[in-house]
């Protein structure tokens, strides 16, 4: 089983944790990256290849994996040159198989890829998307009203209910051929258009463990909570 990983982001948001090392190096716990759980997760599901998307400080990321032998599995890396979101960077991958998984290389979560890969496959879809049940609070009123401006429903502080990708995906190599290489191309492009042209997109939704160490105060969480997450992730 082949596996993509997106590392190139600058991870603006989790400074000043990334001024000098990449987001996915950021260490957890003083013992492994982000990025190495993931990947030692990925092994223990059967993932034999696993091609790392790198773009920023990309020398800091091939130096500390090399050729992935240390982690047990077959390692290479794709660079890009410039910014190309989240699904261009696919289109530089010239020897994908015929259906692979894509994740962000900041996600810790304990989805079981191999399940998640088979029922892509098994199922013979082209897209298939994990998804996770978040709650927004909105800490105000809020009214709603008609054209004339007058109140016809009020919530007070509701909460709502959204269904949100987790930045895993299974595709199928026909997807990323039909895409021009090198351009950026996101997820949000992915979806939108493939709403337009009315391809189907599976989503397959998941009710375990998902963090996404985006933000200080998520990671921060993480480094606090670091033994009883690898408990989590199955990581010892």
């Amino acid at each position: 089983m082949r596996a993509v990983i997106l590392a190139g982001g600058k991870g603006t948001r989790l400074r000043p944790y990334t001024t000098l090392i990449p987001k996915p190096l950021v260490p957890l716990g003083g013992k492994y990256s982000i990025l190495e759980i993931i990947i030692m997760q990925l092994v223990k599901s059967g993932f034999t290849h696993i091609t790392l998307a790198v773009n920023h400080l990309s020398h800091l990321i091939m130096s500390y994996f090399g050729d992935g032998s240390r982690l047990g599995v077959r390692l290479d890396y794709s660079l890009e040159e410039g910014e190309l979101s989240t699904i261009g960077p696919l289109t530089l991958i010239d020897d994908l198989p015929e259906n692979f998984l894509v994740m962000n290389g900041d996600i810790l979560c304990d989805l079981n890829y191999r399940d998640f890969f088979n029922a892509h496959v098994a199922s013979g879809s082209r897209v298939s998307v994990s998804a996770y049940r978040r709650q927004v609070k909105v800490d105000f009123g809020v009214l709603r009203y008609d054209d004339d401006g007058h109140l016809n429903e009020f919530q007070e502080k509701p909460v709502y209910d959204f269904d949100v990708s987790m930045g895993i995906y299974c595709i199928s190599r026909p997807v990323i051929d039909a895409l021009p290489r090198g351009t950026k191309y996101g997820f949000d492009d992915l979806m939108i258009d493939g709403l337009a042209n009315n391809n189907v997109i599976d989503i397959r939704p998941f009710s375990g463990y998902w963090l996404d160490i985006g933000r200080p105060d998520d990671y921060e969480y993480a480094d606090e909570n670091f033994t009883d997450l690898l408990a989590k992730l199955g990581i010892n």
